[in-house]
């Protein structure tokens, strides 16, 4: 049997490591929304749900943010989450809220047309319309952790295109953290300190890839 070379070793730990402590990040900055969860049940607590969901937001930026740096070569794995927290935090702190409000008026609404003879055809565009708020703010903070300094108008105009264009790229991340969210409901404690990572990188790349016809012009300017 051949021998494992060194480097491959050392791969897979950095990987590993990079996976174990982006969960640990990822739950300590995003503690409170985690605590509702596994705590209450979200069909009652949701109004708490939704006040600590926007501070959730730049814990999943900086995790984005640290998978492209991991990826540049960076080792120190904490170093590099919280400097992108610190770079990230105010943008992503705004589409959070953007978003978690948007989405709650949407469902809101769902819950009481839900009763009424337009149910049948609002009911399916509100949904929609939560769905396309949720790509729009996976892609948006995905572009923030790629480009901290770009304008949030531009940032959402552009997450809302591609989103759109991509939606197959999407779905498959919609998937995965659908897959994520069932571990969770069973297994919080495997959820939060074992696959949160793989599942974030999954729609960090799926999320990088769709944003990629912006991303090459932003990096065109500095090539020149």
């Amino acid at each position: 049997m051949k021998r494992i070379r060194h480097d491959t070793w050392a791969s897979i730990l950095g990987v590993i490591h990079l996976g174990l402590m982006v969960n640990l990040l990822v739950l300590v900055t995003a503690s409170p929304l985690v605590v509702l969860l596994v705590t209450t049940d979200p069909m009652r607590s949701w109004p708490l749900l939704a006040l600590a969901a926007p501070p959730a937001a730049p814990a999943l930026a900086a995790a984005f943010a640290t998978f492209r740096a991991h990826d540049e070569g960076e080792t120190q794995v904490v170093r590099a989450f919280l400097r992108a927290w610190r770079a990230t935090a105010r943008a992503s702190l705004l589409i959070g809220t953007a978003a978690t409000v948007a989405v709650v008026v949407l469902l809101v609404d769902v819950r009481m047309l839900a009763a009424t003879a337009a149910s049948v055809v609002v009911v399916p565009l509100l949904l929609l319309l939560v769905a396309l708020a949720a790509v729009v703010t996976l892609l948006s903070l995905a572009a923030v952790a790629e480009v901290p300094q770009a304008r949030l108008r531009d940032v959402v105009r552009a997450a809302l295109y591609l989103g759109v264009r991509r939606w197959y790229l999407q779905a498959l991340s919609f998937a995965v953290l659908g897959v994520q969210c069932a571990v969770f409901t069973v297994m919080p404690a495997v959820a939060i300190g074992i696959t949160a990572a793989a599942a974030l990188y999954v729609v960090w790349a799926n999320s990088r890839h769709s944003l990629r016809p912006v991303l090459e012009r932003e990096e065109a300017p500095a090539d020149r």
